[in-house]
Parts: C-alpha cells; sequence; structure tokens
C-alpha cells in the first residue's frame, strides 16, 4: 500500500509543484515552471518530496518562502563598430521570471515492513537528489500524513490535546511521557487560552488511574473544577481553620536559606552577625527538639537544613538576650559582644509573627508543630489512594506577594525531596504546574526571597526528571522567566504572544529551522497553539481542545457588560473583604 497517491495520472499535475534544484543540509529549493504551479504554494504548507532509491520513502519538508523573482539571462555586448552608437536589439539585456519555493526538511516518512505500517521520524538518512520531483500534501494525502502522525504515538502514552490547523480532522497526539519527562512550557498573552490549555491538560490527566499533578493556582482560576481536589493557603481571616482543604506550612519547614532570605537584610551592617546568631540559636532548638523525642537516629544525622520542629519565641527570647547583654568588665557592667545590633532583626521578626497575613505559617494550629506534620503534609499532596483525586490545585491567591516566591518555593522543594528520599519502587513520578511561572521565577536581577525559589525550581528543572519530578512552566511573559528554567523545557506550546522580547525568548528555545512557524505566533487565534518538542514528532499548529470545566479566567466582555443593567455593589461588604483580606464568606 502507497503511502501517498500521487502518480494518478489525472492527479499528479495537480499537486506536482516543482523539482529540486538546490540543497543544503536541512534547507532545500524548488524550482517551480509556471506561477500556475507557484500558486499552490503556501507558506508553512506541508511538502512531500520523493525518493530515488525505489522504495515507498518520501522527504517531508515545510514551506518558508515562496519566491517570484526577475533574472537577467545574458548582458549587453560592446558593438564591433566604435562608431556605430547603434544597439542592435540581440545585444539588450534580457529578462526572465524564475520561481522559487523554499523548503526545511522536517523528517521521513516511510513504509515499515516490520510493523507493516506507515510511519514518520524526525531523522534525516539522505537528502533529496537533484531534480527530484516535490508534490504538495493536500485532500486525501494530507489527511494520510496528518493520520499517520497521530497513529506514530503509542496509544498507552497518546495525550489527545486537540486537532491539526493544516487538517481538522486529524487528531492531535502528544506523547504523555516525553511531555513530561523533558518538562514542558506552555507559553502565551493573556487571553490566548493558557487557562483553556492548561484546564485541557488537567482534565485528560485525571482520567488516568494513579496521575498525579500538583496546580499552583495564583488566582483561583482552577477552583470549580469537578475532578480536582482543592487545597488553599489560609488567609488571615481562618486560621486555626483544621479544615481538610486547608494546607498550613509552619516556618521550621523553611529551610536556613529560606528563613534568612525572611528575617535578615543582608545589606546591614550586621548582617553577618544575625545570620551567626540566628543559624546557632535555630540549631539549638531544633536538636532540643529530638533529644526531647529521644529521635536519636535523626539527631545523629542532623543537618542545619533538617525540617525539625522548633519555638520561633525561643528563638527570639535569646536573640533579645544578647541584644540586651550587659558582661562584666573591669570597671563594672558594659555592653554584650552583640548589644543593639539585632534591634532590626527582632523588629521583622516580631512583626513577621504578629502579622496575621503569615499566620499559615506562624499561627497555625498546635498540630502543625508537631514532629509527623511533614509527613501528613507529604500524604495530602503526594499521596495516593483510589477514591482520592490525583489532581490537586492549591491557591496561593491569599498568600502576601512579598513572601509569595519563597512560599511557593517551599512547596516544590519539598516534593523534590518527597521524591529523592521515596524509595525507586515506591516512587510514583508527579509533575508540577506552574501558574503565572513569572511571578515567582523572575529573570535577571533577584531580592532573597526570590533567589531561594528560583534555586528551587532549577534544581528540579536539572535534576528532576531522574526522580519523578516534571514542571510544567505557565507564563505570559516568558521574557521575564528564568532563563535556567526554560531553557530545560524541551517541549514547547506556544500560544498566541504579541510582545516583541516574548516572541524572541521563545525563538531562543526553538532551532532556527522553525523560522517560518515562528512568525505567525503574533496572528494565531484564541486556542491555537504551536507545539514544538519531544513529545511531538512535527512541529505543528493545533486547535486546543476545550475542557469540559472552564476555568474561571475568562476575559470580561465590557461592551456587552456595559449594557446590561446592575445591581449597586455592597461596597461595605468589599471594604470588609479588603480589610480581612478574603473575597470569602465571614
Amino acid at each position: 500500500m502507497a503511502l501517498f497517491e500521487f502518480d494518478k495520472a489525472k492527479d499528479k499535475e495537480r499537486y506536482l509543484l516543482g523539482q529540486v534544484r538546490e540543497v543544503d543540509t536541512r534547507k532545500v529549493s524548488v524550482l517551480v515552471d509556471n506561477d500556475k504551479d507557484l500558486r499552490k504554494a503556501r507558506v508553512n504548507q506541508l511538502i512531500a518530496i520523493a525518493m530515488a532509491d525505489g522504495t515507498d520513502t518520501w522527504l517531508i519538508g515545510l514551506i518558508d518562502k515562496v519566491i517570484k523573482s526577475v533574472v537577467q539571462l545574458s548582458t549587453s555586448l560592446e558593438p564591433e563598430n566604435d562608431e556605430d552608437e547603434t544597439e542592435d536589439e540581440d545585444t539588450l539585456p534580457k529578462e526572465a521570471v524564475v520561481n522559487t519555493v523554499k523548503l526545511t526538511l522536517m523528517g521521513t516518512a516511510r513504509w515499515n515492513n516490520l510493523n507493516q505500517k506507515p510511519d514518520f521520524s524526525r531523522s534525516l538518512n539522505h537528502v533529496p537528489e537533484i531534480d527530484a520531483e516535490c508534490y504538495v500534501l493536500k485532500d486525501a494525502n494530507l489527511e494520510a500524513f496528518m493520520g499517520i502522525l497521530s497513529s506514530s504515538t503509542e496509544k498507552a502514552h497518546a495525550l489527545d490535546l486537540g486537532v491539526f490547523t493544516l487538517d481538522e480532522k486529524a487528531t492531535a497526539f502528544l506523547d504523555g511521557n516525553k511531555l513530561f519527562q523533558r518538562h514542558a512550557a506552555l507559553l502565551g498573552s493573556t487571553g490566548s487560552g493558557k487557562s483553556w490549555t492548561v484546564a485541557s491538560v488537567l482534565e485528560r490527566s485525571a482520567k488516568l488511574r494513579s496521575s498525579n499533578l500538583v496546580v499552583f493556582d495564583l488566582h483561583g482560576e482552577y477552583k470549580n473544577l469537578s475532578y480536582a481536589r482543592q487545597l488553599r493557603i489560609p488567609g488571615p481571616d481562618e486560621l486555626k481553620n483544621e479544615d481538610d482543604g486547608v494546607l498550613y506550612l509552619p516556618y521550621w519547614m523553611l529551610n536556613t536559606e529560606e528563613l534568612q532570605s525572611m528575617f535578615i537584610d543582608s545589606t546591614e551592617f550586621s548582617a553577618h552577625n544575625q545570620v551567626m546568631a540566628f543559624q546557632d540559636i535555630v540549631v539549638e532548638e531544633k536538636k532540643k527538639t529530638l533529644s526531647l523525642l529521644q529521635k536519636h537516629d535523626v539527631l545523629a544525622a542532623f543537618t542545619l537544613d533538617s525540617p525539625i520542629p522548633f519555638d520561633i519565641k525561643n528563638v527570639i527570647a535569646k536573640i533579645t538576650h544578647l541584644n540586651e547583654e550587659m558582661v562584666q568588665g573591669a570597671r563594672g557592667l558594659k555592653q554584650g559582644a552583640f548589644y543593639g545590633q539585632f534591634s532590626r532583626l527582632l523588629l521583622r521578626l516580631n512583626s513577621k509573627l504578629n502579622d496575621r497575613r503569615y499566620g499559615f505559617m506562624f499561627q497555625a494550629p498546635d498540630t502543625a508543630n508537631d514532629y509527623d506534620a511533614l509527613a501528613a503534609f507529604a500524604e495530602k499532596l503526594a499521596g495516593f489512594t483510589d477514591t482520592n483525586s490525583q489532581i490537586k490545585i492549591i491557591d496561593f491567591s491569599e498568600v502576601p506577594s512579598d513572601i509569595l516566591p519563597v512560599v511557593i518555593g517551599l512547596v516544590a522543594r519539598l516534593l523534590y525531596q518527597i521524591q529523592f528520599w521515596t524509595n525507586h519502587e515506591q516512587r510514583r513520578p508527579i509533575a508540577l504546574v506552574c501558574d503565572e511561572a513569572h511571578l515567582y521565577l523572575p529573570r535577571g536581577q533577584m531580592n532573597p526571597v526570590e533567589k531561594r525559589a528560583v534555586e528551587a525550581f532549577e534544581k528540579i528543572a536539572k535534576e528532576g526528571r531522574k526522580y519523578g519530578v516534571a514542571l510544567m512552566i505557565v507564563s505570559q511573559r516568558p521574557s521575564d522567566v528564568s532563563e535556567t528554567v526554560l531553557s530545560q523545557c524541551n517541549n514547547v506550546i506556544a500560544l498566541r504572544l504579541t510582545n516583541g522580547d516574548d516572541q524572541n525568548t521563545v525563538k531562543k528555545m526553538l532551532p532556527e529551522s522553525l523560522e517560518s512557524l515562528l512568525e505567525a505566533l503574533p496572528v494565531m487565534d484564541v486556542g491555537e497553539a504551536l507545539v514544538v518538542g519531544d513529545s511531538v514528532l512535527l512541529p505543528s499548529r493545533i486547535k486546543i481542545h476545550p475542557p469540559a470545566d472552564k476555568p474561571l479566567s475568562a476575559t470580561v466582555d465590557f461592551w456587552s457588560r456595559w449594557q446590561e443593567s446592575v445591581a449597586a455593589p455592597d461596597f461595605i461588604r468589599i471594604i470588609e473583604n479588603m480589610r480581612r483580606q478574603s473575597r470569602r464568606e465571614p
């Protein structure tokens, strides 16, 4: 059975574009005989090039440029008689029209004799010969090729994301294994369909028996997804709430650098002494906890960053003592070595402890300071039972923006470490969906809080694959996202991008051979994406399937809403919500 039916007499002229006239590795130039044939070519259209080896093998190319140019065939000749100033008509320059189509080779389609079916590979073992015939892929031949792409992904690995823009009859399957194994970046301007695409991926993942995804939801967009388990970081109005959907993050789960980024200003003159004293006292308090619990095996392996509960009030009391200490001198009492050096540190510590916005860390229920609280955290986010939803949404919308990066970084770091210390045979892969990543994974100059978060995610991006931890980076401003994190994303789902810096960022992530596809980024429709990477055989434009459960991210129709009759808002309630830092009913 032939892959394509171009040789039929009545059809061949309809699909024949021209002949190869120039080959340069992956670039091919096609000479087109006439304008009629040239009009068959469209930028980003697929072309099949016949191989001359007698096998049913075709090179597949993507049109980059369609060129109609005028060239000179000869130059004027000098007349034999210098005195004769009249030029013969035959000596005038002659012009001709040359039609050229430039292609980028994308891979090879062939009949596989081993499994008796057609397949497509991105490898190029051969290049086309000069004068090889080139055919436009359309109609039944395009459907046949798209069918090859759709069937090339094993059914057990297939993620049905949408349909191909070139042929909407063909389903676009991504390799679900490779999508998460090599990390993914979902990028697009606001209103381009990012949340829609995330919800579509989650919806299909939820149908798997033991899928395991954690979504960092910064604006509460995914709280209506019926198949997901909803968790939230509590706001200042619901402290001491022991509801199973509330996720406390007690301060002792932070490692030393994360604690320091919250409390110590590295620009202060006494910063070195603050770090030293703070570390020593925290270590002392953690060891005291282990001794009281008689955890001698843990104590033997204790490190500075061990997540051991301790009482922050004891730390404040000891730092206060050092800050006010008077010692005996030769002439009486004198100021201690650290007298007055910790005043600002104490001010910051007390400010954070007494601010109810940080209550999920410092004013959590007593159970959150329990030695087994971290195991309960792991069970809630990484645990698995047949009855629990495997999609977990964490709502960070009420976390103060000044510590948001370190809080999200803490959750990601703990999940990575839980995977790291899980025995290989018990380890279940987990994917972290990082919505609005530019808000906590910035590029360039960073404050200490942001730096801690970026370090945690960079480690996951570089090493997570070995321990079954995947990242899906979602952002409307890829130019503002950590370059190191994005560079590790070998799969890119790019929706419409209108900003030049964002377009350039995406272009740097992809091969130069895809320039013509990338030019379409500013003009793609809502919900249409360019998918490139290990998870797809052929870089393609895809129309994303709409999710059944829509996220709460739909763009407001201003003009339509302004035409409606509305009731007056309850501004007293609105102001109270602002004061309580919560939209929930009191």
